[in-house]
């Protein structure tokens, strides 16, 4: 009885197993070959569409085959045409002396020019490049250009061509005003530290790129100021500004009395700091005043009263050298 009970638990475990043969993923074997006979179709389908499109582009390569076979074919019965009316006055036999002449020679250029036609087509060429090749050519005759000069005169042109562009493309001028900090103090032409450490660095690699940019060689520094009138009655500019262009004495020495002479004592500062620059050796530096006669945005003072920082600034410009713009 015991064994009997035993058996009768064990059955539905072993046809539980049973029902698991035959699994394949979790699917069945009639799934798998479905999934399978539909892997299938997709790769017939993926052929069948690569053969249909290289069939059309064979299909067309043909047809633009055929189109140029037929203009020559055109061509060809155009030139058997003329043969045979050629031919046909050769043989009536009436033709005078000088007609004559000039059915030989028309006869020669044409089996000269029939020639001359196997032979490009045997090395690929086509008519249309010809008929391109044949308007060049009238074209280089209408200017008296010869046909193996064309590559250099074409250079020489391309080349005259840039370079009368090139003089419109003028290079940036550099505002140092109080936008980024580089303004002076009333009355002073004086340089904070932070401001020579950019003239020295980041000012200077602008400039240098710009010289190199545009070929230029002169770096004209401006000084500007505000309207605010300076309390010295006397300026010592005149006996002083040598030795501070060279160094020789700090721009703390120079004494100007009015707003012209504080603008050239600025400028003169910063120029002093780029003529310094190793990167900038090969260009001159001018310092010149603007006084307080110009406005931020190169608009012409009208009367302006007042302590305004962003006057007191530098303006840098960059050109070529007078005798440079010669032709």
């Amino acid at each position: 009885m015991v064994q009997l009970a035993a058996h009768i638990a064990e059955t539905p475990k072993l046809e539980h197993k049973g029902y698991n043969r035959g699994l394949i993923l979790g699917l069945t074997m009639a799934e798998s070959m479905l999934l399978l006979v539909f892997c299938l179709l997709l790769v017939a389908a993926a052929l069948v569409t690569a053969e249909r499109k290289k069939r059309y582009e064979a299909e067309r390569a043909l047809q633009v085959t055929e189109q140029k076979l037929a203009e020559l074919k055109k061509d060809n019965f155009d030139a058997t045409a003329r043969v045979v009316e050629l031919q046909a006055r050769l043989g009536a036999g009436n033709l005078s002396p000088v007609d004559r002449e000039k059915f030989e020679k028309e006869w020669r250029e044409l089996i000269s020019a029939r020639q001359a036609v196997d032979r490009l087509q045997k090395s690929g060429v086509e008519m249309s490049e010809l008929e391109k090749l044949a308007a060049l050519r009238k074209v280089l005759n209408d200017n008296g250009i010869k046909l193996d000069a064309a590559p250099t005169e074409i250079k020489r042109l391309v080349t005259a061509n840039a370079a009368a562009k090139s003089p419109h493309e003028w290079p940036p001028i550099i505002n140092l005003s109080e936008a980024g900090g580089y303004y002076f103090r009333s009355g002073s032409a004086e340089l904070t530290s932070e401001f020579q450490q950019k003239l020295g660095t980041s000012i200077s690699d602008q400039i240098a790129d710009n010289l190199s940019r545009y070929q230029v060689d002169v770096i004209e520094v401006i000084g500007h100021t505000d309207e605010q009138p300076l309390a010295r009655t006397s300026s010592n500019l005149d006996k002083t500004f040598i030795d501070v262009l060279d160094s020789k004495l700090p721009i703390t020495a120079l004494e100007p009395a009015d707003n012209a002479g504080l603008g050239l004592a600025r400028a003169m500062a910063v120029a002093n700091i780029l003529k310094a620059n190793p990167k900038l050796s090969q260009a001159t530096v001018l310092p010149m005043s603007a006084a307080q006669l110009i406005l931020p945005g190169d608009t012409v003072t009208a009367g302006q009263a007042g302590n305004v920082e962003a006057r007191r600034r530098i303006e840098i410009r960059i050109r070529r050298r007078a005798q440079s713009l010669s032709p």
